[in-house]
């Protein structure tokens, strides 16, 4: 039996030796690898980037659907730095978005984190942007000219360009502002559209959801465990962080979860 079972272990290791890495690695979307997704980031942190949980958790749920992605973030300064612990400006701060954002990257640093200004549509099946107040801050002016705000260059390229070539986007939390200023008349969801305190959280931001609606787009309410596929634009979004709560992390991760397997869904179309 002994002798059996590691001849059987033997035969197994050689064959997968001889196979790539996607003959280990399933999804409910096909092998691993046959979609490309770009990944955008505007810094490290919620309150000045990209939210860390956010980020990581959009990362992770386009692993485990079997996904390649490419991070990229603009080589540009941030509007400000936060103290995270005070929630408010660290004096005598500066720093770049592309520098921070290379914090989410792992082992390849540059490699695997572009500059912004590089992102092809031709080279990529969708793209998805994590939220955070970089969003407001760094890749559009929302925070200083709310529904009349302007996009960074590069943002507004890129979402015309996917959604022009009918690519699917991705967005979480604050992320619908970006879609909402550039592509008129789309549906999204930022969870609630009034502050409904709960002991197990509250919605803080929704005077965005009343911006993103005098911008021309439908808003649907949804849970932050949700997401909201608009079908004919090829726009997944979800609340996300938009619901703040102190311990129950895991209706945000599942919120990302669903809005990747759709624009997973969406990519193999």
């Amino acid at each position: 039996m002994l002798a059996t079972r590691a001849l059987l272990s033997k035969k197994t290791l050689a064959v997968l030796s001889r196979q790539p890495a996607c003959f280990v690695h399933h999804s409910d979307y096909g092998n691993w690898g046959n979609t490309n997704i770009a990944v955008v980031f505007s810094g490290c942190g919620w309150w000045d980037g990209t939210d860390v949980h956010e980020g990581v958790y959009t990362m992770y749920h386009l692993s485990r659907n079997g996904a390649r992605f490419q991070m990229f973030a603009p080589n540009q300064q941030q509007m400000n730095v936060m103290d995270h612990m005070k929630k408010q400006p660290a004096s005598g701060e500066n720093r770049n978005m592309i520098v921070e954002s290379a914090r989410f990257s792992h082992g390849q640093g540059m490699m695997q984190l572009q500059d912004l200004s590089k992102l092809d549509v031709n080279s990529f099946d969708a793209v998805i942007f994590p939220g955070g107040h970089g969003i407001i801050k760094n890749l559009s002016s929302f925070v200083k000219d709310g529904k009349d705000c302007k996009l960074h260059n590069d943002v507004e390229r890129v979402l015309k360009d996917f959604h022009r070539s009918r690519k699917p986007i991705g967005l979480a939390s604050m992320a619908p502002v970006l879609a909402c200023r550039v592509l008129p008349g789309i549906d999204v969801t930022m969870g609630y559209e009034r502050d409904e305190n709960t002991r197990w959280g509250n919605w803080p931001h929704t005077n965005m959801v009343q911006a993103v609606k005098s911008m021309g787009a439908r808003h649907n309410v949804r849970e932050p465990y949700e997401a909201y596929v608009d079908e004919k634009n090829k726009v997944v979004s979800t609340p996300s962080f938009m619901w703040e709560t102190d311990y129950h992390y895991h209706y945000i991760f599942d919120g990302i979860g669903n809005m990747v397997k759709h624009v997973m869904r969406m990519s193999t179309k």
